[in-house]
């Protein structure tokens, strides 16, 4: 299915469109069947060079279909002056298949007329997943486009999380910069969302809340400049906050203050008039990829502080002019929760676990796969088992990192089984977004989103698609819901 060279792809583009030299011109809708082979290009081609043009050709051909990428940013801050509102905005990590996972993400929004979705990747799933920023944006244009759905795309970088032992160490200054040169990556791919995560550095230890937050307002602020030194012309890129740290202690409205006078004081002294935050993330009783018991399976009536989210939704617009508060790890919750994100006003909720453990326990994913992705996990990796983790606990949480090793496997797996699958996610992503009040939102999308970033050339794409995923970013620790 991979093209073996540029001139095989640019033969099979041409009743569609015609490449010269950096330049393209789109004269038609792909086939369902030139839009699959993009999709196995634009992740498996051999070279850097058919790689990138599969993905600059992906994104020219979604463009002239209407797809394009763009920041959620007007939109939550409309719904911080109340002009939008009464939805949670479902942010949906797509880690396993990620074609075929794509695709039922946009079935099902076409299926709801959603316009109000981001598709998201943390900085540890870039690794584990083997998906860099711009394979991961062209694979989800290439879903949006293979499944008709039209209109902007919210990208968003997820967790772009300091590490607290390399911050608290002579690596300090090595750990910041490769956090900046990840946001540089992601935007440079179409990744105007991006959530900034310092929340690892916040010390309950001192005394006071603006002590305890101090660290995180301040690289809070850094991250944010940095962002919007980098920003395209006429993109204002959505940046999130966070103030506790998710699977830690509860968040509460004073601790919300305690960060915005010092996020707020930090951002100034960056430079006069620098936007801030759309957003803030909060800690409300989840923990990142749910609550595991001894025989591997996950509690679902988890004690959710709703009135804290309430609250601090509430604060967050009317005090800030914030979208609301953010959920994250949600997606291993009880079905009948759901509803309540909407109604106490969260305006994003994060879901990711869930999606690949429906891939995992699919009653057609093939057996003899799983034994040998498990196999590797007890050989690979080890280091995501603790001293009192049982084998089923140990291989529920660290199958995350068989997936990239994998990759080839599952995208290829027989197509009525990736269609068996591929089925069942699309309607847990539509009970999701129902239950989230996201159905009918393109309209709202249409109101308020009007501008788009821009195409990447293809030289640059090209160079992007010769990044690899280092040792070290396989094995990286960090949170994904």
């Amino acid at each position: 299915m991979v093209f073996g060279s540029v001139q095989e792809l640019a033969d099979a583009l041409a009743p569609h469109a015609a490449i010269s030299g950096e330049q393209i011109a789109v004269t038609g809708v792909p086939a369902e069947a030139l839009v699959d082979r993009l999709a196995h290009t634009a992740a498996f081609g051999a070279t850097p060079e058919i790689k990138g043009t599969a993905r600059w050709v992906i994104l020219h051909l979604a463009a002239h279909a209407g797809i394009r990428f763009a920041s959620v940013h007007d939109m939550y801050m409309a719904m911080g002056r109340g002009e939008a509102g009464g939805f949670t905005v479902p942010a949906i990590n797509v880690r396993m298949m990620a074609y075929d996972t794509g695709r039922a993400v946009m079935r099902a929004a076409n299926r709801l007329d959603v316009g109000a979705f981001i598709i998201e990747i943390a900085r540890s799933e870039i690794g584990y997943t083997e998906q860099r920023p711009h394979e991961y944006a062209a694979i989800i244009a290439a879903a949006a486009l293979r499944e008709g759905f039209r209109g902007p795309l919210f990208l968003q970088g997820d967790h772009v999380q300091v590490n607290a032992k390399k911050y608290a160490s002579d690596d300090r200054v090595k750990e910041i910069e490769t956090l900046k040169a990840l946001i540089q990556e992601e935007l440079s791919a179409g990744f105007y969302n991006i959530d900034i995560d310092t929340s690892t550095l916040v010390d309950l230890d001192k005394p006071t809340l603006d002590e305890q937050q101090l660290v995180n307002c301040g690289l809070a602020a850094e991250f944010t400049a940095h962002i919007r030194g980098l920003e395209p012309a006429g993109i204002t890129v959505s940046v999130g906050g966070e103030i506790g740290e998710v699977g830690g202690k509860n968040s509460d409205v004073h601790e919300l203050h305690a960060f915005m006078r010092g996020y707020t004081h930090a951002l100034e002294t960056k430079g006069p008039g620098l936007v801030g935050i759309s957003k803030i993330s909060v800690q409300t009783g989840t923990a990142h990829g749910g609550f595991v018991g001894a025989d591997g399976t996950v509690q679902s009536d988890v004690k959710l502080d709703l009135q804290a989210l309430e609250e601090l939704s509430r604060v967050a617009r009317t005090d800030y002019g914030l979208a609301g508060a953010v959920q994250h790890g949600a997606s291993t919750l009880s079905a009948e929760l759901f509803d309540a994100f909407p109604r106490v006003g969260a305006c994003e909720i994060h879901l990711a676990t869930n999606f690949q453990n429906m891939v995992y326990d699919h009653p057609e994913f093939p057996a003899a796969l799983k034994d040998e992705m498990y196999a590797w996990i007890r050989e690979h990796a080890q280091e995501e088992k603790k001293a009192k983790d049982t084998d089923e606990q140990f291989l529920y949480k660290a199958r995350k990192k068989a997936i990239g090793p994998f990759k080839p496997q599952l995208w290829n797996l027989p197509e009525a089984v990736r269609a068996a699958i591929g089925k069942t996610l699309e309607d847990q992503f539509s009970f999701l977004m129902g239950k989230l009040k996201v159905n009918g939102t393109r309209a709202v999308v249409e109101r308020f989103i009007t501008t788009y970033g821009p195409l990447l050339s293809r030289a640059d794409s090209e160079a992007a698609a010769a990044g690899v995923i280092t040792a070290a970013e396989r094995k990286a620790e960090g949170l994904a819901d």
